[in-house]
């Protein structure tokens, strides 16, 4: 590899990783926000109907994502993965914003509700095309014995998002205090939001092109999303199924469970943060040695080995988080935490690998956000509303286990990729 390209390579990875950044940041401090939200947006007597609202809001954001990844995968595929990305960042940017700048239930009473839900909208419109896009865009670039070791990066821009904005949603919260938190100190991570987004601007303008994208326009047409669903149907609904695990499974234990230790552990909105970032830690590390791993080893195995570890592990995991030491309940959502990147860390690449470039953006796209977008986004609402419902605070673990459960068929029969050229 020359000097020039690997330049290159070294800018789209930095591109693609805060791009992502972003995407996830946003989506994290919503989350992790939820309860305040719910209150600020959604007023009732009943906590839990605020709590219900909110992650109702957090499960139309998500929805919108498949709308997003057919849409921004089209332009990715039809315009070039670079235009594709500088439009889902800018999108973000600007929604992120105006969510801080929002007015609140009462100050305009229902506009208000329906204004955030516009905006959510529009951020799972945009962050549809922002995961995918950005791994593309890496892996294409990327030599083959080295595909998992760099498409993980994005992937790593979307943990370090999380853990941003986990971080300073306690940090925000340790500092005000729960009442100017409640009152106007949720706004501050989202005007923060704004900051990332000119930096993500700033880098992926200095993207290239994918080469392969490039080659592809010449020796083949772009496929039509008619054709990307007939001719690659099988593949992506494989994508769907593997995917379950990481969408049910990290929303569940992450995004969830922050609101359930303020909710029903009384653990603090800051206590509950900080657990949450200091899993995030352990996470990307686990995501950085598993992808370089998978170069070696292959992605199924990993991923296989994570599934099994799921359905072993997630009552025993789920029940220390059920525990009034603060010690312990990080020591159980860690567990989670090691399961889930060891089972994502190689798949990234494993995206990457297994469609034809022109349909690539598209075909990724549409798969990575059912799973993640439907399924993930959906998640805590369901999960909410399960617990409620049946009284079983261990609802959460079984949720996880039949994910797995779907991810291991999902698995089986699929070629290995790893170390192969790209189609």
């Amino acid at each position: 590899m020359t000097t020039t390209t690997t330049s290159a390579l070294q800018r789209n990875v930095l591109a693609g990783a805060i791009g992502s950044v972003l995407e996830w940041y946003d989506f994290a401090v919503y989350g992790y926000l939820a309860p305040i939200i719910g209150k600020r947006f959604f007023p009732s007597d009943d906590p839990l109907a605020s709590l219900l609202a909110a992650f109702g809001v957090f499960a139309i954001g998500f929805a919108a994502r498949p709308v997003g990844g057919a849409l921004l995968g089209y332009l990715g595929d039809k315009a070039g993965r670079k235009p594709a990305l500088m439009v889902s960042v800018l999108t973000m940017g600007v929604a992120t914003f105006l969510i801080g700048v929002l007015p609140t239930y009462e100050q305009i009473g229902a506009a208000a509700a329906f204004a955030l839900v516009v905006l959510r909208i529009a951020e799972g419109i945009s962050v549809g095309g922002e995961f995918t896009g950005a791994i593309v865009l890496v892996a294409e670039h990327a030599p083959s014995h080295q595909r998992g070791s760099f498409a993980i990066w994005p992937e790593v821009g979307c943990m370090v998002g999380f853990l941003l904005g986990s971080g300073i949603g306690a940090l925000t919260s340790t500092l005000l205090g729960p009442e100017r938190m409640q009152a106007w100190g949720w706004r501050v991570p989202f005007l923060l939001g704004a900051t990332i987004a000119i930096w993500g601007i700033v880098f992926r303008r200095q993207m290239t092109e994918s080469p392969l994208l490039e080659r592809a326009r010449k020796t083949a047409p772009r496929a039509s999303l008619r054709s990307v669903l007939l001719s690659q149907g099988g593949t992506v609904a494989r994508f769907v199924g593997i995917l379950f695990t990481a969408g049910i499974g990290f929303y569940t234990m992450f995004i969830y469970a922050a609101a359930y230790l303020t909710e029903h552990m009384h653990v603090s909105t800051a206590r509950a943060l900080d657990i949450n970032s200091a899993c995030l830690v352990i996470i990307i590390a686990v995501l950085i040695v598993t992808a370089i791993v998978s170069d070696r080893v292959g992605r199924k195995p990993l991923i296989y080995a994570a599934n099994v570890g799921i359905l072993a592990l997630a009552w025993p995991l789920w029940w220390l988080m059920q525990q009034e030491s603060l010690l312990v309940i990080f020591l159980g959502q860690a567990g989670f935490g090691i399961l889930f990147a060891l089972g994502f860390g190689s798949i990234p690449a494993l995206m990457g690998e297994l469609l034809p470039t022109q349909v690539r953006c598209t075909g990724i796209g549409i798969a990575y956000n059912v799973a993640i977008g439907l399924l993930g986004g959906t998640a805590p609402l369901i999960v909410t509303y399960l617990v409620a419902r049946t009284g079983n605070d261990f609802t959460p673990a079984y949720y996880v286990m039949g994910a797995a459960v779907v991810s291991l068929v999902s698995l089986l029969g699929l070629p290995e990729t790893a170390r192969q050229p790209a189609k």
